[in-house]
């Protein structure tokens, strides 16, 4: 694999190899990728740097012709102003006249997703409060940066390691900067997980990835998806519709400030986290756990002039 920068350094702008190169070290490279993940734009692979042996995940996009190049572009772009532990970390990029490439960090864990539908997995609500609060610390960070990643689900959420409970987000290939005095309107993303106003083709803020916060606790607490429906026709439906409901079987141990903080993402409110220290198992015992559910509700405003 071929690295013109040390992996920790932080890339600034997009790196040029010539295509000889490339077409040479291609078909070795090609040999000991691993495929990892398939996003809108490109595939991500598992490679092993030829001459350290570290692992790291290439993301290799569709770019035959300009439009593909262009969104490539913007990703790597977007991808080099977020620096923050709950977010994947770009390390390098190539941009070739043939491909372009962006090398991120290995996340060796799996997808949130793999988990949520493993039979032995938990929906308490201490197991769901643990992966919110890193959820929402690492979109406080990009919501802060007025950047909004119009793509959240358990897919998309990675553990860090098979074993732990650590999570980080990946994919913004459909992530956007809100611009001053501009609407953004997008007609893209997941039908189980896309706001209302995506679905309307209405103009989107930091509020429609609340939304998908709201669905992705729905379903860690419950183990169901609250809009799901048998095509995607009926699923962006119920949606838009906003039919969902704490069904007693699924929902009967759970909280009322749990269902509260859920029910708000149907209003649009946008979150910044507000809790105290989490408590070890032992301490754990006998406490309310619901206080972990305490956010403090619309304190993420859109600045004058933002839509």
């Amino acid at each position: 694999l071929f690295f013109s920068s040390p992996p920790n350094n932080l890339v600034s702008h997009s790196l040029s190899i010539s295509p000889q190169i490339v077409q040479t070290l291609q078909p070795r490279v090609r040999s000991f990728i691993l495929y990892l993940h398939r996003g809108k734009f490109g595939e991500v692979y598992r490679m092993t740097h030829k001459h350290t042996g570290q692992v790291y995940a290439g993301k290799f996009y569709r770019a035959r012709v300009s439009r593909e190049k262009t969104a490539a572009r913007q990703e790597i772009k977007l991808m080099n102003k977020l620096r923050h532990p709950k977010l994947v970390q770009c390390l390098a990029a190539y941009d070739t006249s043939s491909e372009i490439v962006m090398i991120l960090e290995y996340i060796a864990g799996g997808e949130l997703f793999e988990r949520i539908v493993d039979e032995n997995f938990e929906h308490t609500e201490p197991n769901s409060v643990n992966y919110m609060r890193q959820i929402l610390e690492g979109i406080q960070y990009i919501h802060s940066k007025h950047i909004v990643h119009l793509d959240l689900k358990p897919e998309n959420i990675v553990c860090v390691k098979s074993a732990g409970s650590l999570i980080k987000i990946i994919d913004f290939g459909l992530a956007c900067k809100l611009e001053h005095g501009k609407h953004l309107m997008v007609l893209h993303g997941t039908p189980e997980f896309v706001a209302p106003e995506v679905v309307n083709y209405e103009p989107v803020d930091l509020a429609t990835d609340m939304w998908s916060i709201g669905v992705i606790c729905y379903i860690l607490l419950s183990g169901v998806s609250p809009f799901q429906g048998n095509s995607d026709a009926e699923t962006l439906a119920l949606v838009t519709a906003a039919q969902w409901e704490f069904d007693p079987e699924s929902f009967g141990d759970i909280t009322d400030e749990a269902k509260d903080f859920i029910s708000a993402w149907s209003h649009h409110a946008c979150f910044t986290i507000f809790y105290e220290k989490v408590p070890g198992p032992t301490e754990m015992e006998g406490m309310e756990i619901r206080r972990l559910f305490a956010f403090s509700r619309f304190s993420i405003k859109m600045p004058d002039g933002f839509h």
